[in-house]
């Protein structure tokens, strides 16, 4: 079967390709649907239709343009409510794709209208399913995102549709099926994904533990909710955007690809209350940036922490980019419903300074200086309460940086301190953060706690984690 997985590790999602005989189909696009009509082309095939496995709360997705730049289809499973024309498919019903089909099976839980669709290929025999974020690879979707949007769901009554659908709709289908799910390890959907993004529905019986047979519907319901922490905050916004409908790509990339010269830029930030994001890497930041920017590096989960630290999603934004890089962060931007990018810094940060305009500086520290000062100062790691759980600093705080904005009033202004995160790039959106609100006495540990590993600095014991949220 001609099936061909799309992956974006930066928000860690997979779309699926489906062609037979010059007809395709698409299985939740991203945003920017011109690669999906590209790979189309290349097979002189005509993408007939898009089907979702849900209204997607991590990212937004590609559905509208690609119905409209293609004439597709755009298919739903059974209770969902798009407000734009699409089919809401019964369970059960099939699709044709040229020569193979597309049956939908309703499978409740994750969301109340999540559908796995079961491919069969020329011969009619089974060949794979893709979940959504019904079943992943090593674990299954969170069933506490949808209560969220629809106000009489708990997570108890959606784990309880996701019991019974995996029991009754998946678990029986045969074990060589290939499960090709919408998300792998780093997603927000899940909280235990692997690393690998596909797998066989066998082996995922055997391995998975949220598909072991002897599991009562009370157990499953017990061990699916444990572990999990507070959805980010810009899911039930981007569930909204995919029920109700958005602009187009094309008129968020007019709107945002604004080059605008060093003084126009400073005219425009002040005349409006648009935040200045630079999207450079650490290091490049702290050396030199814009006075009350805030730095989260393209290089990295970008997206996830744009929708996590930016909590109005109608936020407009100014952006600092490496040359050339400017359309690659509107896009990504948008990928996570921030429409409202404004204009970019025509040259950089280097026509900033060419300008004469102010630049400001963050502190950084190696390890081995932090291993000198950290008995003396405030630690406070910021990464994610799982992972200071499962090893820390000894004597650190932790103020996991999704919720940084919540705990300001316990960081000192008159006491020095010291960040840490994994690696050096959430502390330093930490830091860009609390610079721009008035903190200046703390540093930034380069490379993290990764680095911190490798000294004598005292570490508690390492525990494995159960979830990584």
């Amino acid at each position: 079967m001609k099936i061909e997985q799309i992956y974006t590790g930066c928000i860690a999602h997979a779309a699926y390709y489906l062609e037979s005989n010059g007809e395709a189909a698409i299985f939740d696009p991203l945003r920017e649907v011109g690669p999906y009509i590209e790979r189309a082309n290349q097979d002189n095939a005509k993408i007939k239709y898009v089907f979702e496995t849900h209204f997607h709360a991590d990212f937004v997705s590609g559905h509208l343009d690609l119905a409209a730049k293609t004439g597709a289809q755009i298919v739903y499973g059974p209770t969902a409510k798009p407000n734009f024309d699409a089919i809401v498919a019964e369970d059960n019903q099939e699709f044709k794709i040229g020569n193979y089909t597309v049956r939908v099976l309703h499978t409740p839980g994750h969301t109340m209208e999540s559908t796995t669709y079961l491919l069969l290929d020329e011969n009619g025999d089974a060949h794979g399913i893709v979940t959504g974020d019904t079943l992943f690879i090593g674990d299954v979707g969170r069933p506490d995102l949808a209560q969220h949007v629809i106000a009489d769901l708990t997570e108890e009554k959606l784990a309880g549709h996701l019991f019974d659908s995996l029991r009754n709709k998946i678990m029986p289908l045969p074990d060589h099926l290939i499960v090709y799910p919408n998300h792998g390890a780093g997603s927000a959907c899940g909280k235990k994904m692997s690393k690998e993004t596909t797998d066989t529905l066998g082996n995922q019986k055997k391995t998975n533990y949220a598909l072991r047979p002897d599991m009562t519907r009370e157990e499953f319901i017990q061990e699916l909710l444990t572990g999990l922490t507070t959805p980010p905050g810009y899911f039930p916004k981007n569930v909204l955007m995919n029920i109700q409908g958005y602009e187009s790509l094309d008129t968020v990339l007019e709107r945002g690809l604004n080059a605008l010269d060093p003084t126009a830029f400073e005219m425009l930030a002040n005349e409006t209350n648009a935040l200045i994001l630079d999207t450079r890497d650490a290091t490049a930041f702290a050396n030199g940036f814009i006075p009350n920017s805030i730095n989260i590096g393209i290089d990295g989960n970008f997206a996830m922490w744009v929708g996590e630290m930016i909590t109005d999603i109608q936020q407009q934004i100014l952006l600092v980019t490496e040359s050339g890089r400017e359309e690659e962060a509107v896009i990504r931007l948008s990928r996570v419903g921030y429409d409202h990018t404004i204009g970019f810094l025509e040259g950089g940060i280097e026509s900033w300074i060419q300008a004469g305009k102010e630049v400001d500086q963050l502190e950084r520290i190696d390890a081995l200086t932090f291993e000198k000062l950290h008995a003396n100062q405030l630690v406070i790691d910021v990464r994610k309460k799982s992972e200071f759980d499962s090893e820390h600093v000894v004597g650190a705080v932790n103020i996991p940086l999704n919720e940084i904005n919540k705990h300001l009033a316990e960081i000192p202004k008159d006491t020095d301190f010291v960040l840490y995160c994994a690696g050096g790039y959430r502390s330093m959106i930490a830091a860009s953060i609390l610079k721009q609100r008035g903190w200046s006495n703390f540093s930034d540990v380069i490379g993290g706690f990764g680095e911190i590993a490798k000294t004598a600095v005292p570490k508690t014991e390492y525990v494995c984690p159960t979830t990584l949220l």
